[in-house]
Parts: structure tokens; sequence; C-alpha cells
């Protein structure tokens, strides 16, 4: 079993920036790919970054590429999400993720609420 707490959110003006992170709890949650996916009101919840459990890989939606940054600190077990140049498009709920990221979630975090205002 792992936990996961994100930590970070919050309200910024556009082209602002916000800093998220994430914690993990479990003996194993070192070994999975951690990322970050976000709902805004009204869509479905979309794929915003992930990093292999090395370290070595970084993925990143189309969107967010060249604004958003992923890291993790497996000694620590945690992930953040450096976010730059935000938009009011890059409103809503953030979600921390592990497992085989993107494409199998195994567990979620309770979300945090990011919100750009223009």
């Amino acid at each position: 079993q792992v936990q996961l707490v994100e930590s970070g959110g919050g309200l910024v003006q556009a082209g602002g920036s916000l800093r998220l992170s994430c914690a993990a709890s479990g003996r194993t949650a070192s070994r999975y790919d951690m990322g970050w996916f976000r709902q805004a009101p009204g869509k479905e919840r979309e794929f915003v970054a992930a990093i292999r459990w090395s370290g070595l890989s970084r993925n990143y939606a189309d969107s967010v590429k060249g604004r958003f940054t992923i890291s993790r600190d497996n000694a620590k077990n945690t992930v953040s999400l450096q976010m730059n140049s935000l938009k009011p498009e890059d409103t809503a709920v953030y979600y921390c993720a592990t497992g085989s990221l993107p494409a199998s979630v195994l567990y979620w975090g309770q979300g945090t609420q990011v919100t750009v205002s223009s």
C-alpha cells in the first residue's frame, strides 16, 4: 500500500509560478514511476508529467512542455512539479499518482487545487 499526500496548490496570476509536492509513504514507493495528472471542471482527468523511479526519464504532456518540470527525491520519497509561465487553462485539481505511468495508475493522492487568474 502507498499513500500520497500533495501540497503546494493555490491561486496565482497568469505568468506566475507554483511548485507542487507529493510525499509518498509505503515500503515500495520508490520503485514506481511517479507523476501528476489534472482535472479541470467538466473535463476528464488528463496526464501532465511523469518520472521513472530511476529519475533518468521524464515524460510531459505537450500542453506543459517547456513550462513544467518534474523531479523526484527517492531518499525522501517525494516528487515535485515546478510550474512556470502558468496560464488560466492550467487551472485544475492536480493529483499525484504512482504506478507504471501514464497508462497504469496504482495509487492516487487526494488532489490539490491550482487556480490561475487572467
